[in-house]
């Protein structure tokens, strides 16, 4: 039988390793869907936003992030998307094309809020939290960072102790995202059992959320403290599968793993800048694309990312296997992260003075990753996870 000769492939500058002939159609649909929303939505308003320190349409935002499915999308039943990783990966991606605020919404509320409640929460607890989640009518937070306590959170100082068939939980929470704007708070809390996860309703007596000023990096993200004084919720409001520190850990490998894709997102948002910026600037008249060293900036972003979002693709891979170990989401997360502000450095470079400004997206980005490199593990920490891997020697203590 005659087959016609198929059409010779061409590179092309945007995905020049053709990572989007390893994407099904159902993973094309949601990537567009959300890359069209973020440009119509987020894009047109985020300089103001980011230039505010602020992010007044959260809430609505959220309902719509929900109409899209992108909220706890991984997630399924009780009206989750019950999406694939690699489909969450790309959405990801697409968000913090866009910003890393608005990424962190999404991971926040899906990857360590729901996720902990739908992995670790009773029946009733995931019928009354999680459909109105998912819809982004109710906003999560998840409470494990103390003021004192970030990279060791087993010596958290929040505690919950029995009185009755009460809990009552007293202690601070810092650093977290969505807090002020949230429904419903994951708090971690050590108790006379161990670590354990409660469900706080934002409306408690004695919960109390401020957000944190002066931020020079997250600006269009709500980020606040969290205060617990004498918060007494009843014996439901424990998370029955959650004891230990492992659960909430293994809330931070899920919400890891979309910031290694999302840190691509911002990525490629910068190289994409600095790359048309190249073609169209003049300097000895000609484009300052057509100077070799130039060239070379460029060559070396293009590979870093693109290597980096193949990289999250082949995590992707294993997370829906059901095979992605927690040493290779510390792997994607540190290589990525580190690579994707490399690359907004480099971007600016090319801009030169107009890099930092507003008017383009690069320096908003380098600002943002580089508190995505050091939340939910800083660098070290992750070394370290892989230097204990790689050695068998425990190096934290």
């Amino acid at each position: 039988m005659f087959e016609e000769p198929q059409k010779p492939a061409r590179f092309d500058p945007r995905d020049p390793l053709g990572v989007d002939e390893l994407l099904s159609g159902e993973d094309l649909a949601f990537r567009d869907a959300v890359r069209g929303w973020a440009g119509e939505r987020v894009l047109p308003h985020i300089t103001e936003w980011y230039e505010r320190g602020e992010l007044p349409v959260v809430r609505e935002l959220a309902r719509e992030l929900g109409g899209l499915g992108a909220l706890g999308m991984s997630l399924t039943g009780y009206g989750c998307a019950g999406a694939t990783q690699i489909q969450y990966g790309l959405v990801c991606l697409e968000l913090e094309a866009a910003d890393s605020g608005i990424r962190s919404l999404v991971s926040v509320q899906g990857s360590l809020a729901m996720y902990a409640i739908h992995r670790y929460g009773s029946e009733e607890q995931k019928r009354r939290w999680l459909p109105a989640m998912a819809a982004g009518e109710v906003i999560g937070c998840f409470g494990l960072t103390e003021p004192d306590h970030g990279s060791d959170p087993a010596g958290m100082r929040t505690h919950a102790r029995r009185d009755g068939s009460d809990w009552v939980l007293t202690g601070r929470k810092m650093w977290i995202t969505n807090g002020s704007v949230a429904g419903v708070a994951v708090i971690w809390a050590r108790t006379d059992e161990g670590i354990r996860g409660f469900a706080v309703p934002t409306e408690t007596p004695g919960f109390s959320a401020v957000d944190i000023p002066h931020k020079w990096s997250l600006r269009a993200s709500v980020t606040s403290e969290l205060v617990l004084d004498g918060v007494r919720l009843p014996a439901d409001a424990v998370l029955p599968g959650a004891v230990g520190l492992r659960a909430p850990l293994s809330c931070l490998s899920h919400a890891r793993y979309g910031i290694v894709w999302g840190s691509m997102g911002a990525a490629r948002s910068s190289f994409a800048a600095a790359l048309e910026y190249a073609r169209t600037r003049e300097q000895f008249g000609r484009p300052i694309g057509g100077f070799q060293l130039t060239q070379a900036k460029l060559a070396d972003m293009a590979v870093e990312l693109h290597k980096g979002i193949l990289l999250a693709h082949h995590l992707g891979v294993r997370m829906d296997a059901g095979r992605l170990l927690p040493e290779q989401v510390s792997f994607g997360k540190l290589n990525n992260v580190r690579e994707a502000i490399d690359i907004c450095r480099t971007a600016r470079t090319i801009l030169g003075a107009n890099g930092i400004s507003l008017e383009y997206p690069v320096m908003r980005h380098a600002a943002n990753l580089e508190s995505v490199l050091t939340y939910e593990g800083t660098v070290e920490m992750h070394q370290l996870v892989l230097g204990k891997a790689l050695t068998g020697l425990d190096a934290f203590r």
